[in-house]
């Protein structure tokens, strides 16, 4: 008797352990490559413990994602050339490094040039694999034949926003990033007397001249998407699309927007009821390290260690740069581990641990780890402020400036400029994150904040996610926003017809007053010839 209820008491554990969405949906995954991969990786992770069934979209010769996966079935598309290789941003980098040494001036213009560039290549690969997608017929019934309940994508690249309306997919965006830049400007209020514009380096404290220079980049941002984006989809949408087809719209039209954001990072600014913020999701404990990595860890005794990363798409900064860090780093009685590809230093030191990959984010939860020497991607900064380790950046392309601003405004972070950076400079600004007590206190801070929530933004992301399926999309959470003409959004002919109405008025103020005008006169004329 004892063994038939122990029998039915684990049968009830196991059904009560299966996990919410044990259902088995099917989502249509259609990510980003590179840094975007790695936290869309976790999504899908977890997704699939939760019972749902993924495919995802990549290319032959993608960088990251892996073609076989425990995880999910992938959907491989070929193209007849390849587009971008990793070298790009290696090349990007070097140029723009080699013009911030001329000055100010052209390092900003430098940057702007790269990274128009590579927004060309991108959306350019990004077209010809929907192309390619939409033109193999087979293709395309094979994944109609699916029935795919959702698209889950990054927009990032706008193929699985396109993709999505084709297909009539409900879609949630895991998104940081649109085709204007931060995600929050092409959903939300974003007044920029206070909410600063990717790229120019600012924070939500802005004086005249600030303001001034945040307007300007929002004006080359909407020149950037309006001229150079969206054109470059037209053909494609005119192509596969009924007349008057919109990628803006179509961007506009998620469910749910699972945005990489949280406001211990970001500043503060207006939201949306369909924004859910799940910054610092792929964050997590510490795992034990291999074992040569502990000792190394440990034979750094009191002084700690300090780990370098320049993250996934960069492999190293230019020669003269590496060996003055390589310098600073031999001349510091902290240990040192350095994810480095390449030829290595002349002046390294016997402290620096050289590797081709690293555990980064178990690296950074050691409590030996003592300093984050980072370029600002968010991956890893997130991770900096989920351990609570203070940051030296070295920004290089994209969002990096931005980030690194970030966390030196809450006194977490320093920055340094890598083209520029010599042995001394660097040396002093690390002594002063190791030594100055006051950023490892606003970083663990800002740590203890980030993890005091109800729920981890893990579960929140994949709560959201499941809740559009269930309820066949979250219509209630859009604004009406959405559906207006940009003269209604602005109350332009509100304005409009306020001013006709004042102009109306005026004029028959006027007429009446000409007209009283000239019955005086003319009664002062007849008056005057009456006395004659």
């Amino acid at each position: 008797m004892c063994g038939y209820i122990s029998l039915i008491f684990l049968w009830t554990s196991l059904l009560l352990s299966l996990p919410c969405g044990y259902n088995g949906d099917k989502i249509l995954v259609f990510p980003v490559d590179g840094s975007h991969w790695v936290n869309m990786e976790v999504l899908v992770k977890k997704l699939h413990s939760h019972g749902h069934e993924l495919s995802v979209i990549r290319l032959t010769d993608s960088w990251f994602i892996q073609e076989n996966s425990p995880y999910y079935t992938s959907i491989t598309v070929e193209l007849k050339k390849k587009y971008i290789g990793l070298d790009l941003f290696e090349s990007a980098v070097q140029r723009i490094l080699e013009a911030r040494r001329k000055g100010p001036v052209m390092g900003v213009l430098a940057q702007m040039s790269e990274f128009i560039g590579i927004m060309k290549v991108a959306h350019t690969a990004n077209c010809a694999m929907l192309t390619t997608m939409l033109e193999n017929k087979d293709l395309m019934t094979q994944i109609k034949m699916e029935n795919y309940d959702l698209m889950l994508t990054d927009p990032a690249m706008p193929g699985g926003v396109i993709l999505a309306h084709y297909l009539q997919l409900p879609m949630v965006y895991n998104v940081r990033w649109m085709s204007f830049g931060e995600g929050h400007f092409s959903i939300a209020p974003s007044p920029i007397s206070y909410v600063p514009v990717p790229g120019s380096g600012l924070t939500d404290q802005m004086g005249l001249l600030e303001r001034t220079r945040n307007l300007l980049h929002y004006g080359l941002n909407l020149i950037q998407e309006r001229w150079l984006v969206i054109p470059m989809y037209s053909s494609l949408l005119l192509k596969y699309f009924p007349p008057g087809a919109d990628l803006l719209v179509m961007q506009q039209s998620a469910e749910l927007w699972l945005v990489r954001v949280d406001f211990v990072f970001e500043f503060p600014r207006p939201s949306m009821p369909n924004l859910v913020y799940i910054g610092g999701f792929q964050c997590r404990p510490a795992k034990p390290l291999p074992a040569e990595l502990e000792e190394f860890m440990q034979s750094s005794g009191e002084h700690g260690v300090v780990v370098m990363s320049l993250g996934t798409l960069i492999a190293g900064l230019p020669r003269e740069v590496m060996e003055a860090i390589a310098t600073a780093f031999a001349r510091m009685p902290q240990k040192v581990i350095w994810r480095f590809i390449g030829e290595r230093p002349s002046s390294l030191g016997n402290n620096t641990l050289l590797l081709q990959w690293i555990p980064q984010n178990d690296l950074l939860g050691h409590p030996k780890t003592c300093a984050f020497v980072a370029h600002g991607g968010t991956n890893g900064l997130y991770e900096a402020i989920y351990h609570g380790v203070p940051v030296l950046g070295l920004p290089l392309l994209f969002d990096q400036l931005d980030n690194i601003v970030r966390l030196q405004a809450r006194g977490a972070a320093r920055m340094l400029d890598a083209a520029t950076c010599t042995t001394e400079e660097f040396l002093e600004a690390l002594r002063d994150i190791l030594e100055n007590p006051t950023y490892r206190h606003n970083m663990q801070k800002l740590s203890s904040l980030h993890r005091d929530r109800p729920l981890h933004p893990l579960d929140k992301a994949v709560y959201w996610i499941e809740f559009v399926l269930r309820n066949k999309g979250a219509p209630h959470l859009r604004a009406e926003a959405y559906n207006m003409s940009t003269y209604s959004y602005y109350c332009l002919d509100v304005a409009a017809l306020v001013l006709l109405i004042l102009l109306l008025t005026l004029g028959g103020v006027y007429k009446i007053w000409i007209r009283r005008w000239k019955r005086g006169t003319n009664k002062a004329v007849r008056d005057g010839k009456k006395k004659l």
